[in-house]
């Protein structure tokens, strides 16, 4: 991890889940964090926790461009630099498109998609003029294997997954590295954005049952950042051992 300590890293979603969780482990490890998200008490309290200093939680709606822009500039005002910025905030109301739930997939669109391309059009420029920096996108499993009910949500993530190498081949001569990450079933707050009572409680279950620690998550985050900076891990796909799809 001795690349990782003095890094100013950029999370959305971090008031909860992995962003809560990559939040703690970066922390930990000497990272200079910045965290953004919509529950900025939950975020405060977070910052304070983890002495993050005067800043660090920034109320942060990422289907808006310029909250996201505000979030980025801001930690590069107060730190002079961005190494790192961590897409994650995400939603998954799942439900049979037979139902129409235009609303939800119109919400799926607007942060797991148009959230990734904000944060990465906020980071991008910085990382340009320093010739450095990491983009990690979040992905899912859903991002490789479609299931009932998720048909959305997996081409959310598969989006993700498409944008990120596309961003891979772009920023080759920047010096820039990309790391999409996919997670299987991990501890998280994604299945209470769920909003049709049957499909909620048999995610919820199969959550009880199969799903790991959040911080499985922010081990994986950390090995793709503390690679040297010529090693540029750009896909790590990881599930509960007992997870079958």
């Amino acid at each position: 991890m001795d690349n990782i300590a003095g890094k100013v890293v950029v999370i959305t979603g971090a008031s909860s889940g992995l962003g809560e969780a990559a939040a703690r482990a970066l922390a930990g490890e000497g990272a200079k964090v910045v965290l953004g998200a919509r529950r900025v008490e939950r975020l405060r309290a977070l910052a304070d926790e983890l002495s993050l200093g005067e800043g660090a939680a920034v109320a942060t709606d990422v289907t808006d461009a310029e909250q996201v822009r505000r979030l980025v500039d801001g930690a590069v005002e107060r730190h002079g630099r961005i190494d790192v910025i961590l897409n994650n905030a995400g939603l998954m109301p799942h439900s049979p498109l037979e139902r129409l739930k235009i609303a939800d997939w119109d919400r799926m669109i607007d942060v797991n998609i148009k959230g990734v391309l904000y944060g990465i059009a906020a980071a991008l420029p910085h990382m340009i003029r320093q010739k450095s920096g990491h983009v990690i996108n979040v992905s899912s499993v859903a991002g490789h294997k479609v299931r009932p009910s998720s048909a959305v949500y997996a081409a959310t993530k598969h989006a993700v997954r498409v944008i990120s190498e596309g961003l891979r081949m772009e920023v080759k001569p920047h010096n820039i590295r990309t790391t999409v990450i996919s997670p299987g079933a991990v501890q998280s707050e994604l299945a209470d954005s769920i909003t049709e009572p049957d499909v909620a409680a048999g995610m919820q279950q199969f959550y009880d049952q199969t799903a790991i620690p959040a911080d499985s998550f922010a081990r994986c985050m950390l090995f793709a950042m503390s690679q040297p900076e010529d090693v540029d891990v750009n896909e790590i796909l990881f599930r509960p051992t007992r997870q079958e799809l």
